[in-house]
């Protein structure tokens, strides 16, 4: 069973209904020929109408057009009035659909009919026809938002196939119905006529899925509840809205046709994918209107530029009044406007340029950081920025770099500045050539340099009267090193820049070093005061320099150098350095080389004649012997078995030119590999060497020396007070003090006893310990018991005559030891009392009465113990009960015997 449909309501059912519905019937056999759309009586201008589908008729179509001027038809099928119609008769139309390409054409006729005749049609058939049998499934219903009724609105009607034979109450159930909104709909229990009470708005309810129910008045459901699913028909209802109030973009200027600027977006609340959602943008106005610079997508809303005309010095930002509209933007479709304010960035595209092309300036002579000149600039580029800024460089006329050029960073005006002296009397007027650029790099394409602004500036150098001038500073004079004291020599010499005379300037030394030359006031030459020597320790490269005051009658001064160049003469022989040479004897060839310098230059030096220089009653030539290695050297041999020892002899040195000097030379003739060996034991026999203690030497010895004294003073106290401590025992002997014997071995025969406590060694030694402080022994049959009152419980090694045998030290805990040695009887006599004492209080509690928790009895594990049950107090019961260590269980006669064998 199914729902009936509209066009066949129950009797009584059917009220006026004067709002649109619409209710397409395609005809099975040609799904062109015919749709039937219910509409009231009147409709208002750009009214939805209905919806045909377009799709199963023409697929292919392109061209859609409408027979009646009055509906318009979009591309999804949508119907919509383009005037008011108002008739109370049907009214037909045709949609012409056509392929272009194709030519292909097909039709469909639109037949308009009004509800309420429709309604009252069904409603006489109703009373004639017969209900067929319909199935009980969910169809499709549907209803237009924002319907303006008349309310209770018919939407459909559920029947089910039982009411044959059963009486059947319908019932719904949902969103709308008990839930909210609440009692939005409603169904007749008897007919199950389902009507909407109100309007709905799509944008807040899309669809509402219902539960239909059919029962018997007993309760009974013949039917399983049907899913019922109300569509809400989107109305164009809601404008499309901006995403922002006022859009900002910024796009630079002479950016390229097609540049993106930004884009625009709008949402629209209608239903998503139809036309009431489709958006298009556009531009409305453009201030100021030209020239017409940007356009828009109509689609995506990216607005971009459409002229390489944008100019910022003469436009800076542009206004667009901007709309976006549904329905694809036809005419009567929702529209919204909005603002976008497009900033025009700056680029460097104007260069900066002088306001005058040239400029005349003048400067003191000797003068220095000065400003002299201020040039000016335009650029027409964004002030503060970086394509505003200049940039000044000195093209020519500074070469030798006199003059500086900076920017005003507040007035962009350069700065013209002397940073080095200048000098009338070389230069009277210096000319400049000035370019500008900006910070920014140039944009426009092309030659940089051939756009670049140039000026020029003209510098006159005024002229300054001007004390004398030391040119060149450093002057030198040539003379050689052994010219007679007296000898008067040309000076340094100091020029009036204005005359270039030296008239009327006079000298004064300032630096002598030496004081080797007088220097004349008046004319500035020197005389020789003391010998001049090339050689001398201050003399750097045969120059000899001193500083030279010129000053002119006001007391103008400027200050030079004057280097005397010493000219070399053979003034000096060569020299051996090292007086003191080496032989040893015991290597393969037993030699020693000996050098010679020669402070002269190289044209009064080498090569050099070695000779020994021989002493009236000495065998020096047929002793030594001389070899020449090079120019500078030789090689000096012993030609006699000459005994280890230190000998004397004289070696004359010549030059080229024959100018000689004796060099005595002390030979030492040592058993050594290397030279060093021969003069340490040299020294350590002669006593020359002088041997001193560095201050860690020293500081080593001291505490070495402390250290001792703390070891001695450590020992005299320790013995001091072993002597004075008293044999005492301690109160709790048994308690407090371990008895160690050092038997880990079976050793000796001995017999023990408890009540005694004795110990017999028959031909052996006993050991004893004593604590840290070693162990005692005593030989012949008796033996010393060393007893270590131990507070900290700690034992260390102890050596006997025997064996080694060590009681470690428990959990590093501090040790005190008693280093009173006890012979046996002394022992026994304190001890032997006091664990009667012991014994005797065992069994007793604080009223002398016998004590349960005192004796007690403990069960052995095992079986066979001879020793049987132990207690705290056995040992008083019987004193003599040692007996049972000579029935010992097995395992412990195995290692009885095993102690015994060893």
């Amino acid at each position: 069973m199914a729902p009936a449909r509209a066009t066949r309501p129950a009797s009584g059912a059917l009220r006026p209904q004067l709002l649109l519905t619409l209710a397409i019937l395609t005809f099975t056999c040609d799904a062109c020929k015919k749709v039937i759309l219910h509409v009231p009586s009147k409709l208002d201008a750009e009214k939805f109408v209905g919806r045909v589908n377009l799709k199963e008729c023409f697929q292919s179509a392109n061209l859609i057009h409408s027979s009646d001027p009055d509906f318009q038809i979009l591309e999804d099928g949508s119907v919509y009035t383009t005037n008011a119609v108002l008739s109370s008769e049907e009214r037909s139309f045709s949609i012409l659909l056509s392929n272009t390409e194709n030519q292909e054409e097909k039709k469909i006729l639109v037949l308009l009919q009004h509800q309420t005749k429709v309604l009252k049609k069904r409603h006489s058939k109703e009373k004639v026809l017969r209900r067929a049998k319909r199935r009980w499934a969910p169809i499709p219903c549907s209803m237009q938002e924002n319907s303006l009724g008349p309310f209770p609105l018919f939407l459909q009607q559920i029947q089910s196939d039982t009411a044959q034979n059963y009486t059947i109450f319908y019932s719904i159930r949902g969103p709308g119905v008990d839930r909210e909104p609440k009692n939005l709909f409603y169904v007749e229990r008897d007919t199950g006529n389902l009507f909407c009470t109100r309007p709905v708005d799509r944008e807040e309810y899309e669809s509402f899925e219902l539960i239909a129910f059919a029962t018997t008045p007993d309760g009974y459901t013949p039917e399983l509840p049907l899913p019922l699913v109300i569509r809400i028909e989107d109305e164009n209802d809601n404008y499309p809205i901006f995403t922002e109030k006022t859009y900002v973009f910024t796009i630079s200027e002479n950016c390229r046709v097609g540049s993106t600027v930004g884009q625009v977006c709008a949402t629209d609340k209608d239903e998503p994918d139809t036309m009431h959602t489709r958006l298009k943008y556009s531009i409305i106005e453009q201030l100021p209107a030209y020239p017409t610079l940007f356009s828009m997508h109509p689609t995506t809303g990216v607005i971009t530029t459409s002229s390489s005309q944008l100019d910022r010095e003469l436009i800076d930002k542009y206004q667009l009044k901007i709309k976006v509209q549904d329905m694809d933007g036809q005419y009567f479709g929702l529209q919204t406007t909005s603002i976008c304010i497009i900033n025009i960035d700056d680029v460097n595209d104007n260069l900066p340029t002088f306001t005058r092309t040239s400029y005349v300036t003048s400067v003191e002579e000797n003068t220095v950081d000065v400003e002299i000149l201020r040039v000016t600039v335009e650029d027409k580029d964004l002030m503060n920025t970086a394509n505003w800024r200049a940039n000044y460089t000195i093209l020519k006329g500074n070469e030798n770099e006199n003059f500086k050029i900076v920017t005003d960073p507040k007035t962009n005006e350069g700065i013209l500045c002397v940073v080095k002296p200048l000098n009338y009397e070389e230069r009277k007027q210096v000319d400049l050539q000035i370019v500008v650029v900006n910070e920014a790099p140039y944009s426009k394409e092309g030659s940089l340099r051939s756009t670049m602004s140039t000026a020029t500036v003209t510098v006159n150098v005024k002229n300054q009267d001007e004390g004398p001038e030391c040119s060149p500073r450093v002057q030198t004079i040539q003379t050689k090193e052994n010219v007679p004291v007296g000898t008067e020599i040309q000076g340094y010499k100091a020029y009036d820049p204005e005359t270039r005379s030296s008239s009327g300037i006079r000298y004064k030394k300032l630096s002598d070093p030496k004081e080797w030359v007088r220097i004349n006031e008046n004319t500035g030459s020197i005389t020789i005061f003391r010998n001049l020597d090339r050689e001398a320790e201050m003399i750097r490269g045969g120059i000899y320099n001193i500083t030279i005051l010129a000053s002119d009658k006001d007391g103008r001064s400027c200050t030079g150098t004057l280097g005397i160049i010493l000219q070399d003469v053979n003034d000096n022989g060569p020299s051996i350095p090292k007086h003191t040479v080496v032989i040893c004897k015991t290597v393969l060839s037993p030699s020693a080389d000996i050098v010679a310098i020669d402070p002269d230059e190289p044209i009064n030096g080498p090569p050099f004649d070695f000779r020994l220089e021989n002493i009236p009653d000495s065998d020096i030539e047929r002793t030594w012997r001389l070899t020449k290695i090079n120019d500078t050297a030789a090689r000096l041999f012993y030609e006699k078995d000459l005994p280890f020892g230190t000998y004397r002899i004289s070696v004359r040195v010549a030059d080229r030119h024959g100018r000689s000097l004796i060099t005595p030379l002390k030979v030492l003739l040592c058993d050594c590999v290397t030279e060093n060996d021969c003069t340490l034991r040299t020294d350590a026999r002669t006593g020359g060497g002088d041997v001193r203690l560095g201050k860690w030497a020293i500081l080593a010895i001291l505490l070495g020396i402390a250290l001792l004294f703390c070891i001695l003073f450590t020992l005299v106290c320790g013995g001091t007070g072993a002597a004075k401590q008293p044999k005492v025992f301690p109160d709790d002997l048994a308690q407090q003090n371990l008895i160690v014997s050092n038997t880990e071995a079976p050793g000796d025969d001995k017999i023990c006893s408890t009540d005694g406590f004795t110990t017999h060694t028959v031909g052996s030694s006993a050991q004893g310990v004593c604590g840290t402080m070693g162990s005692g022994v005593k030989n012949g049959g008796q033996e010393s018991i060393e007893m270590v009152k131990g507070g900290h419980q700690t034992l260390e090694s102890c050596r006997g005559t025997g064996h080694h045998h060590t009681l470690d030290s428990c959990r590093g805990g501090h040790v005190e030891v008693d280093t009173c040695r006890y012979t046996y009887s002394e022992w026994h006599n304190f001890t032997q009392p006091r664990l009667g004492e012991k014994v005797q209080l065992c069994n007793q509690d604080d009223k002398h009465k016998h004590a349960q928790d005192y004796v007690l009895t403990y069960n052995y594990e095992g079986k066979g113990s001879v020793a049987g049950s132990i207690g705290c107090c056995s040992e008083r019961q019987e004193e003599d009960g040692l007996e049972f260590l000579d029935h010992l269980e097995p395992k412990f006669r195995t290692l009885a015997e095993a102690c015994i064998k060893r």
